[in-house]
């Protein structure tokens, strides 16, 4: 029975310690969230492509059915409509780093905005997400490690009383 509870202890302790292995959540792709008047614009990158998601801030309802272009450091990309609503473009220029100026021109019916923002992109974008989770990663660390000397010393205080 004793050693029953000793091997649950180690083992409650290894799967507490190795939950903290997980991928870290501050590693996000480059982002970018403009506003007008009418529209809502969130672009995604992953790799040299954007995905850019819009929608109507009166209703939250996507628009995909308007044209899309988007300006980035001075270079104007057409975009393409995606089967899911979205819209998207590939360019080189979204995988330099550094901040970008970005401009989502948005024509739809009679309506033409523009919705500008700066898109934060390459090694700055992922340090800060970085940097927040380490300091939880590290708490994360030190109560995994306290959790398992109290079971080792839990466990060695039973062995003495059953000795004595």
């Amino acid at each position: 029975m004793r050693h029953n509870l000793a091997a649950w202890g180690l083992g409650a302790f290894c799967a507490a310690f190795h939950a903290g292995d997980a991928p870290a959540q501050g590693t996000h792709a480059p982002r970018i969230e403009v506003r007008s008047a009418s529209f809502l614009a969130v672009g995604l990158v992953d790799h040299d492509r954007m995905t850019v998601r819009l929608s109507r801030l009166a209703d939250n309802a996507p628009v995909t059915d308007a044209a899309v272009s988007v300006k980035l450091r001075g270079s104007s990309h057409a975009t393409t409509a995606q089967p899911d609503g979205s819209y998207a473009f590939e360019s080189k220029d979204l995988a330099l780093p550094g901040p970008a100026a970005v401009q989502i021109n948005v024509q739809e019916n009679a309506v033409s905005e523009t919705l500008a923002g700066t898109l934060q992109v390459g090694a700055d974008s992922d340090a800060a997400g970085e940097d927040k989770n380490n300091a939880r990663q590290l708490w994360w660390w030190v109560l995994n490690f306290a959790v398992g000397i109290g079971f080792v010393w839990l466990i060695s205080r039973r062995r003495k009383k059953a000795e004595e």
